[in-house]
């Protein structure tokens, strides 16, 4: 009992000070990287600057004293998942191995991430220049979302100092292997593609410029960036489209309502969807919180572009149910029959005709409402649907989440939250704050 009393003591003080590093760290790199003529001064004279936190109003204060809660326990709770094992905060056993983490943080944050390659794509490859103002805070969004998936997937299967193992010892006869190796190497791609957004401060600053080859490397990278764009899309198409063959593997065990040999291309093409749709949800949050104009026209083209891949989708997926003649199962009446519909019918159905219709889409309200109803019914119930509820006819209700299950994806979505405003804050992320060198 003594032991367990220390270990908890330790798991809370971790749980405490990890969030913080986190936060104080990543606020004072973010300030040091800025470029400001304070931190010139700060560069010169060798003093650190400690970042100050400043409330304007009670909300925010509870408001940080929740996150930090959250955070806090969240952190303590990955503490002791890798001290006690993983059967000390799930309800994941030998009969289901893959819960929330796998559905949540791994599946829907991955394609929540696509906006990355759907964008990138769009105005390096395809040229279509004038959505380049959305490119850079969907990369950020991409490889804070892969970075997560990484965090969430060393939560899931524990010993993340075996991660280098998949690299040199390559099982290429697997579609898991195939989706580790993509997932790496595209979040080096994401990071690459960003680097260029980081550098643009850091050669304001004189006294790193002379000493180090930044602006060098800046052109380098600014020259050869449509390598790496390529390769990104080449790359998440991959890994976007295994992820749904590794449900091939499990055909008597998947509801037919989502089982289908054509799983990857659904995959796929809900990824484009969301990508899409993801950067609207982004555009509208950022331009509240930031205080910054809205690409209105831009993002409703981004809405009509979404409203033809949903549909293409909804044919497809409808297509598919009636000729495999599974569509009988839409008519009973039980969990994944109505878990079908909503996912159908407020994550494609209703998104795809708001944005079908001009005058809709381009109301901001619409635009928000409608993207996030792909976001959260569309692609991540589609990802629950597949990774739990389709599986509960074969193994029964043996699975529901713990409530530290839920609280670790919470924390994880809270620190990409919390990256991404410190980088839009202190990054040249949005058209109005860029640069060129």
């Amino acid at each position: 009992m003594e032991n367990l009393a220390s270990t908890l003591w330790i798991m809370l003080g971790l749980g405490v000070g990890i969030p913080a590093l986190f936060i104080i760290g990543a606020r004072y790199t973010a300030q040091r990287l800025a470029g400001r003529a304070g931190i010139v001064s700060v560069l010169a004279t060798g003093a650190p600057s400690t970042p100050t936190i400043r409330f304007t109003s009670l909300w925010q204060v509870l408001r940080t004293l929740l996150v930090a809660v959250v955070l806090c326990t969240g952190v303590s709770i990955i503490m002791l998942r890798f001290v006690y094992g993983i059967g000390s905060v799930t309800n994941l056993g030998d009969h289901f191995p893959w819960g929330l983490w796998i559905s949540f943080d791994v599946m829907s944050g991955v394609a929540l991430a696509a906006g990355a390659f759907v964008l990138a794509a769009t105005v390096h490859i395809f040229r279509i220049e004038r959505f380049a103002p959305l490119v850079r805070p969907a990369i950020l969004t991409g490889l804070l979302g892969y970075l997560l998936v990484v965090a969430g997937l060393a939560v899931d299967l524990g010993k993340p100092y075996n991660v280098w193992r998949p690299l040199v010892h390559w099982q290429h006869n697997t579609v898991l292997w195939e989706v580790g190796i993509c997932v790496t190497t595209y979040t080096t791609v994401l990071l690459i593609e960003f680097l260029p957004v980081i550098l643009e401060p850091i050669n304001r600053i004189e006294a790193i410029a002379k000493r180090l080859p930044t602006v060098l490397l800046y052109r380098i990278l600014k020259q050869v960036s449509i390598v790496f764009v390529i390769l990104g899309v080449v790359l998440s198409t991959l890994h976007q489209s295994s992820l749904g063959s590794l449900w091939l593997l499990v055909p008597e065990k998947l509801s037919p309502l989502w089982y289908s040999p054509y799983l990857p291309v659904f995959f796929w093409l809900s990824a484009v969807g969301v990508g899409l749709a993801m950067t609207i949800v982004e555009s509208s949050l950022s331009s509240r919180a930031f205080k910054r104009g809205l690409e209105l026209d831009l993002l409703a083209d981004l809405a009509r572009a979404a409203s033809v891949v949903l549909l293409i989708y909804l044919g497809a997926r409808g297509a598919d149910i009636i000729l495999r003649g599974a569509w009988p199962l839409l008519l009973e009446l039980n969990l994944q029959t109505v878990a079908f519909w909503v996912e159908m019918g407020l994550g494609v159905i209703v998104p795809a005709t708001l944005f079908a219709i001009k005058p809709l889409r381009h109301k901001p309200a619409v635009l928000f409402w409608g993207a996030l109803m792909v976001v959260a019914f569309g692609v991540v119930l589609n990802r629950f649907n597949v990774g739990m509820i389709g599986l509960l006819p074969y193994t029964g209700n043996i699975y529901s989440p713990l409530w530290m299950e839920v609280v670790v994806s919470i924390t994880l979505v809270s620190f990409g939250v919390i990256a991404f405003g410190l980088a839009a804050k202190y990054l040249p992320v949005f058209p109005e704050e860029s640069h060129s060198t």
